[in-house]
């Protein structure tokens, strides 16, 4: 049990995307451990799209508007606003209002460094994943990795620029809590590893290695995989630079200075203007909680709220 313990310590501290023999990285293992402990890996039925569904409508009762399709390159094609919240990382920040921006600034922000990418595949199964351990099989969210030793080989690797034989797979089978997800009887899966900045190398033969090591018989449950390497993500989602789904580096420097050293750091120079992605505090997560403090610190500034 006690290897099994660090291994999922591990396993989590993994998700800081950083080599494990650098500092923090326990640190990010338990806060996620502490979470999962309150409140479990939330599902949400009928795909994580019904949560941006659900904040949408909310915004319309309230009487916003919302625009998509709408590619912005510059603050000058906004709308007169008391505050502009940008969801960006710093390398969007420096194309859209670089030239506005004070020279200090502007310097800290193309010194922000970003972190490994990550190389995803998606999968429609005939049936539910055949884990060696079956107390797996009720698990939405499942880390793959060995042990603690294993994982820590796979994240050293990357951080030097390689990629791991055996990587460090986070693998979700979410039809196990919502089987809504895909028709009667099927199943659907996707997963994760992480690999340098950049990269172009296919992974999907090495993490479905990793996954029929523990679920002997997986590939045959395979209907159809999608896979989608670094660069193919950052086209999708033009934050994800190289890959990167964190919003940059989340090392011990860029924990102080995210994306700089400041008590306010969703402010920048600009009058109403505002970070609000994970490259500011706390950084990367579902928690929304840079968003929470952009808009807190907006609201304040604007002397609308305490």
């Amino acid at each position: 049990r006690g290897d099994a313990a660090r291994a999922l310590l591990g396993g989590l501290a993994a998700h800081s995307m950083l080599d494990l023999h650098q500092p923090m990285t326990a640190a990010y293992g338990l806060l996620l451990a502490v979470s999962a402990h309150q409140v479990g890996w939330p599902v949400a039925v009928g795909g994580s799209q019904s949560l941006a569904d659900a904040l949408v409508a909310r915004l319309r009762v309230l009487g916003g508007e919302l625009v998509t399709g709408q590619p912005v390159t510059s603050l000058r094609e906004l709308p007169p606003a008391r505050a502009v919240l940008l969801d960006l990382t710093p390398r969007q920040v420096l194309r859209i209002v670089g030239d506005e921006l004070p020279t200090r600034y502007r310097a800290a922000l193309a010194r922000y460094r970003y972190g490994p990418g990550v190389f995803k595949v998606d999968w429609a199964l005939d049936g539910p994943v055949p884990w060696r351990d079956e107390a797996v099989a009720g698990a939405g969210t499942v880390h793959l990795g060995g042990t603690l030793a294993e994982v820590a080989a796979a994240e050293r690797a990357v951080a030097r620029g390689r990629h791991p034989r055996r990587p460090f797979v986070l693998f979700v089978q979410a039809t196990v809590a919502d089987p809504t997800r895909a028709p009667a009887g099927r199943h659907t899966g996707w997963a994760y590893c992480h690999v340098p900045l950049g990269s172009t190398v296919d992974m999907t033969a090495a993490i479905e290695d990793q996954v029929e090591r523990f679920a002997p018989g997986f590939r045959d449950r395979i209907l159809a995989r999608h896979a989608m390497g670094p660069a193919a993500l950052e086209a999708h989602n033009a934050n994800e630079i190289g890959g990167d789904i964190g919003g940059g580096t989340a090392d011990l420097r860029q924990l102080l200075a995210r994306p700089v050293l400041s008590r306010h750091p969703w402010a920048t120079p600009l009058p109403g203007v505002y970070l609000c992605s994970a490259s500011t505090p706390p950084g990367a997560g579902t928690h929304g909680m840079s968003g929470y403090h952009a808009a807190r610190l907006a609201l304040r500034r604007a002397g609308a709220a305490g």
